[in-house]
């Protein structure tokens, strides 16, 4: 098992080195090359800054046994489609039983946007966030 961070905006990288590094399971964070991401532990990988760079470079080093970190609800699509788990910076586990409603949401909320209704934006994260993030992610990791 590793475990691999879409890193760009990731709030709780401390969390998954920390974890991580308690169970000697390797950690990979992806990264664009206009971010700063430095790491203790995990190996940083660099990509390009054109779109789904990091999303590509991840897929394409994904195993079934890995666990990925994003919010992208595409980038979870496709780790699903490859039999490995993934899991938000927010703790929610994506599954193939939640899966379409996050993408048809995403989708749905696109197209307001291009028809110029305003969505809300996400809430301001919290300690909470962290908790439940860190509570779901050692259960995930726990499993294997």
């Amino acid at each position: 098992m590793r475990i691999i961070v879409d890193a760009d905006a990731c709030p709780v990288k401390n969390i998954i080195d920390i974890e991580a590094k308690k169970r000697n399971i390797p950690v990979i964070m992806v990264s664009n090359i206009n971010h700063n991401i430095t790491s203790d532990y995990a190996e940083v990988i660099w990509v390009d800054e054109t779109a789904e760079a990091a999303d590509f470079a991840i897929i394409n080093m994904l195993q079934p046994e890995d666990l990925v970190v994003t919010q992208d609800y595409g980038l979870a699509s496709l780790v699903l489609g490859k039999k490995a788990q993934a899991i938000s910076p927010l703790g929610m586990v994506y599954d193939l039983n939640n899966i379409d409603s996050l993408l048809m949401q995403r989708h749905i909320n696109a197209k307001a946007r291009k028809a110029g209704i305003k969505t809300s934006n996400p809430k301001k994260r919290k300690g909470i966030d962290d908790e439940k993030f860190k509570n779901n992610f050692n259960k995930l990791i726990d499993k294997k």
